[in-house]
C-alpha cells in the first residue's frame, strides 16, 4: 500500500470486495465520505441520565446554525421494538407517523428539533439479529461465517449510515442507551469505534455523560463513580472529546476541574448540565458554556446562527403568572415517564397560555377498589385527563372519573382508551345500557359498545391488529374540535387533520345512532369509513375524547391544539368571565 493512499481510497477499495470471510462493506449503496458529521453521545455511572435531552438539545443548538440533524437511538434490548413493553421498564411507548413503536426519547428528539421522525431513527439488538439473519438465510454471506467483527458491527455501521442518507443530514447524532460497560450494549459502543476508525477523527466526535455523586454527609461532589465509568469507556476503544457532569445541583468547577485531568480531557470540554425545572433549558445552559461551539470547532465548521423560537418559549415559561392543577386519572402513575408525552403536552399548552400547570395523579385504580373517593379526588383539580391504555385494571375508576366530569361540567379530554371508556360511561348511563362495556375486559358483554372491528379480527400476533402510525381525520364543521383545529399546523386545506393511533379497539358502529340520538356527537372520522374518532358533548364547558393520541405531536411552540383549548377551559373554570 502506497503511502499517499488516502483514507476514502481505502474505504472504497472495503466497499467494492466481496461480502464473503473477513472482508465486509460497511457502507450502503450511494454513501458519501465526508457528506455526514458523527456525535456518539453514551453515559457511565448509571442509566437514565438523559442522555436523549442532552442529545436533542444539542441537536437544537446545531440546527440553529443551519446545519440539518439526524438523531438516532440505539437501545441494547432484544425486543425489536418498544410496542410490547410497559411503561415502567423505559417509560412511555411513544409512536411515529410511519407506526413505529420506540423509545420516549425519540419524541424528546422531535419535540426539540421540531421534525416528525421515522424507522429509521430507532435501533434495537433485536432490529440487530433480525437484520443479520435475514440476510444469512438469504444466503447474503455467501457460505462465510457470521461473526460479532465484522458483520454485527458492520449491520449497526450501515444502519446509521442508512440513517443519515435517509435525512441528507450534516450531522448524525447516535445516542446509546443504557449504560457503558452493559453487556447488552457492547456491540454498539464497538460499531461507534470502527465509525471512528473508518470516518476519521475529524468526522466523529465522541460525548459521554457522567453522574457526579453528590455526598450531603461530606458537602462535596465526587467524581471517582465518573472517573471509572468513562475509563471503561476508553478500554471499550473510545475516548470521549468531551464529558457532561449530571447532577442534582450545579456542578462545581473544582470537580469538573478533576474530571478533565484525570481523564485527559481538554479545558473547557468539560461542562455541566444539572437538574434544571424544565429540559427546555438545557439548550441555554450547554450554549452558555459554547457546547456547540466546541462541537463546531472539532469538524471545521463556521458559526452561522440563524436564531430560533425557543427564547420566546423560554420567557413565556419564566413569566407564568398562576398555577393549574390538571388531574391525570390513570393506572402507570408515580414515575413521571409513564405518560411523558402528557406531561410534556400539558406543560407546552400551559406555557402558551401563560400559566403553570400542576398535574396531580389520580390513580382510577384506587377508585376502583373504594380507596379513594372519586368527588374527593377531582374537587381538587380543575380538569381531568383520562389517558391511553389497556387491560381492565383501573377502568371501572376512569368510568367513575368520567362520569363525575360530565355530570359537574367539570373540563375533560379523554385519549385513546379515555375515548372508550367515556363511550362506555354514556351507554351506561346516558343511553340506558346498564350492561355497555368492551370486549376487551368483558368479551360476553351483552352491549360491546367498543369492540374489535371485523376485518381486525383475522390479524394475529400481540399488536398485530394494532392500529398505529398517522392517520388522517375527517373533522365536522361547526363542531368544538374543529375549532380548535382551524388555522393550527395538523389542519388541512382539505379539511382534515392528520394524529397518531395506537389501538386496537373502536366504537362499534351499530350503536352510533343511539349515542347520537341521545346527544352525544362524533365530530371525528376515518375517511370512507364508519369509524367514529372524536366524540363531544356540545352543552358542556370541555368534554371531548378523541381515539388517538394527541399528545405525540405537540410541540413547544406549537402546543396541539386539544391541549389548548383543554387548559384554556380549565382557566375559564377557575376564573368565569
Amino acid at each position: 500500500m502506497g503511502n499517499n493512499q488516502t483514507h476514502a481510497s481505502i474505504l472504497s477499495s472495503m466497499a467494492s470486495s466481496s461480502d464473503t470471510g473477513d472482508s465486509y462493506s460497511t457502507r450502503p449503496d450511494g454513501y458519501q465520505i465526508r457528506r455526514t458529521r458523527y456525535i456518539v453521545i453514551t453515559g457511565s455511572v448509571m442509566s437514565g441520565l438523559g442522555k436523549g435531552i442532552f442529545s436533542a438539545s444539542l441537536a437544537r443548538l446545531l440546527e440553529a446554525h443551519g446545519y440539518t440533524c439526524n438523531l438516532i437511538k440505539m437501545d441494547g434490548y432484544f425486543n425489536e421494538d418498544a410496542g410490547t413493553l410497559s411503561p415502567y421498564r423505559h417509560g412511555e411507548v411513544f409512536v411515529l407517523d410511519d407506526g413505529t413503536e420506540c423509545d420516549m426519547d425519540i419524541g424528546t428528539y422531535e419535540r426539540f428539533i421540531d421534525k416528525d421522525l421515522c424507522q429509521f431513527n430507532i435501533f434495537t439488538n433485536g432490529r440487530l439479529l433480525k437484520r443479520i439473519n435475514s440476510l444469512e438465510r438469504r444466503g447474503h454471506f455467501r457460505g462465510g461465517d457470521v461473526q460479532f467483527f465484522p458483520h454485527v458491527t458492520g449491520e449497526i455501521l450501515k444502519f446509521v449510515r442508512e440513517s443519515s442518507m435517509h435525512y441528507k443530514a450534516d450531522f448524525t447524532l447516535v445516542e446509546i442507551g443504557g449504560t457503558v460497560g452493559d453487556e447488552e450494549n457492547r456491540s454498539y459502543i464497538k460499531a461507534m469505534s470502527e465509525l471512528h476508525y473508518e470516518e476519521g477523527s475529524d468526522l466523529v466526535f465522541f460525548i459521554n455523560l457522567v453522574w457526579v455523586i453528590e455526598a450531603s454527609h461530606l458537602n462535596e461532589q465526587k467524581t471517582k463513580a465518573a472517573q471509572h465509568g468513562t475509563q471503561l469507556l476508553t478500554e471499550s476503544g473510545i475516548h470521549p472529546d468531551m464529558i457532561v457532569c449530571r447532577s442534582e445541583h450545579e456542578v462545581q468547577a473544582k470537580a469538573m476541574a478533576k474530571l478533565g485531568e484525570r481523564l485527559r480531557i481538554r479545558k473547557g470540554y468539560v461542562v455541566d448540565c444539572h437538574n434544571l425545572d424544565t429540559i427546555y433549558r438545557v439548550p441555554k445552559l450547554i450554549k452558555k458554556q459554547r457546547v456547540d461551539e466546541l462541537v463546531l470547532k472539532h469538524f471545521n465548521l463556521d458559526k452561522r446562527e440563524i436564531g430560533s423560537g425557543w427564547d420566546g418559549y423560554l420567557d413565556r415559561y419564566i413569566n407564568r403568572k398562576r398555577t393549574l392543577k390538571v388531574g391525570l386519572t390513570g393506572k402507570y402513575l408515580g414515575p413521571r415517564d409513564t405518560y411523558a408525552s402528557i406531561h410534556n403536552a400539558i406543560e407546552h399548552a400551559a406555557t402558551g397560555l401563560g400559566v403553570k400547570a400542576e398535574v396531580v395523579d389520580i390513580p382510577t385504580d384506587e377508585i376502583e377498589s373504594g380507596n379513594l373517593d372519586v368527588k374527593e379526588a377531582i374537587e381538587l383539580v380543575s380538569g381531568i385527563i383520562v389517558p391511553g391504555g389497556f387491560g381492565k385494571r383501573g377502568a371501572e375508576g376512569k368510568i367513575a372519573a368520567i362520569k363525575y366530569a360530565r355530570e359537574q361540567s367539570v373540563p375533560f379530554l379523554g385519549l385513546c382508551y379515555g375515548f372508550q371508556m367515556a363511550v362506555i360511561e354514556y351507554a351506561r348511563n346516558v343511553c340506558g345500557l346498564p350492561g355497555a362495556d368492551t370486549t376487551e375486559n368483558n368479551p360476553d358483554t351483552d352491549e360491546p359498545v367498543v369492540c374489535l372491528l371485523p376485518e381486525q379480527y383475522e390479524i394475529e400476533g400481540i399488536g398485530g391488529n394494532m392500529r398505529l402510525g398517522g392517520r388522517d381525520i375527517c373533522v365536522k364543521n361547526e363542531t368544538k374540535a374543529h375549532a380548535l383545529y382551524r388555522n393550527t399546523r395538523l389542519f388541512s386545506s382539505s379539511g382534515t387533520v392528520r394524529e397518531r393511533f395506537r389501538h386496537r379497539y373502536e366504537l362499534n358502529p351499530l350503536y352510533r345512532e343511539l349515542f347520537e340520538k341521545n346527544g352525544l356527537v362524533f365530530s371525528g372520522w376515518a375517511p370512507n369509513q364508519p369509524i367514529m374518532q372524536i366524540l363531544e358533548i356540545p352543552e358542556h364547558p370541555f368534554f371531548l375524547g378523541v381515539q388517538y393520541h394527541p399528545e405525540f405531536t405537540s410541540r413547544p411552540m406549537s402546543p396541539n391544539p386539544l391541549f389548548s383549548g383543554f387548559i384554556k377551559s380549565c382557566l375559564d373554570r377557575e376564573s368565569p368571565t
